[in-house]
């Protein structure tokens, strides 16, 4: 069988390190190099009850989105849960592989994957990256176009669709009447990148994580300047605006939707690199910590 140092250089040539963003640290985080890889779970996050159920089965190879160490870290004792799943994983002999943003920017990685469950085409990254390596363009997030303009509330219904089921569900900010033609797609906290998304001029945009003051500043500047170009002043914005049209997504939910990819990708490269086959399995259970959501039903205003 494939040796765990042949699985992760395959991992790393689908979801390429130089990828990353500056501040993460995705890659091999536990396991022996020399074990070897007969089977290989997907799940969002590597939380305890994850590695529990990736332990029982036996898997030895666990490839998560969500890193287990965010920050640098100096110690893995039992004092934290942290250190708890590491010592369960090294005694387990299950390997952890983290594919964070550097599985983010790449072809066939999260935010492809989303964009193209969304039903989007002729498709290019929201920020690229120049990688003269690359065959396809790479890049975080993705800029398309629907095959069909729709309402609003339509391609809402589409993205709430395509997730998978988490209790969050999604939030809509807009006129839901409104025709949706261009859309740009950031798997994760997408509100840093309001920027980029006002440079690509599309007609809504679907991330997750959206904070209070950051999406009402966008959404008020919005329609300053929509109200502006009304009276014919125009701001030095050009068509390059953002427009007061959000989806909001469940974090966990849009970023798994990369396994209905990785699950053959990763397997069929393994099988290329190495000649031998590992048995996938998607841990599919809800790491969105939210379990209940319940409309407020305060006083009336």
């Amino acid at each position: 069988m494939a040796t765990l140092k042949q699985v992760v250089d395959v991992l790393e040539t689908l979801y390429p390190l130089r990828y990353a963003e500056k501040w993460d640290e995705p890659g091999l985080i536990v396991g022996d190099l020399r074990h070897e890889v007969r089977n290989i779970a997907f799940a969002a996050d590597p939380t305890m009850a994850v590695v529990e159920q990736a332990v029982e089965a036996g898997i030895d190879l666990l490839i998560c989105h969500h890193p287990l160490f965010f920050r640098s870290v100096h110690a893995v004792s039992g004092l934290g849960f942290r250190g708890e799943i590491v010592r369960k994983l090294s005694l387990a002999g299950c390997a952890l592989w983290v594919g964070h943003t550097n599985a983010d920017a790449a072809y066939r990685g999260v935010g492809m994957a989303a964009a193209d469950a969304f039903g989007l085409v002729d498709q290019r990254p929201l920020v690229p990256i120049d990688d003269p390596k690359a065959v396809q363009p790479v890049g975080l997030g993705r800029v398309g176009r629907l095959e069909q303009p729709m309402a609003l509330r339509d391609f809402a219904k589409r993205v709430a669709d395509a997730l998978p089921y988490t209790e969050l569900g999604v939030q809509v900010c807009g006129d839901l009447d409104a025709s949706i033609n261009t859309v740009a797609v950031l798997p994760g906290s997408g509100d840093s990148l309001f920027d980029e998304v006002r440079a690509a001029g599309v007609d809504a945009y679907v991330t997750s994580d959206l904070r209070h003051h950051p999406v009402t500043d966008a959404i008020e500047q919005a329609r300053y300047e929509a109200s502006m170009r009304a009276s014919g002043i125009a701001l030095g914005q050009g068509d390059s605006q953002i427009r007061p049209v959000f989806i909001n997504t469940p974090h966990s939910a849009i970023e798994s939707m990369w396994f209905q990819y990785a699950m053959g990708d990763v397997p069929r490269a393994v099988s290329e690199a190495t000649g031998d086959i590992p048995t996938v399995r998607w841990i599919s259970m809800n790491t969105d910590p939210w379990n209940l959501v319940l409309p407020s039903s305060g006083q009336e205003r």
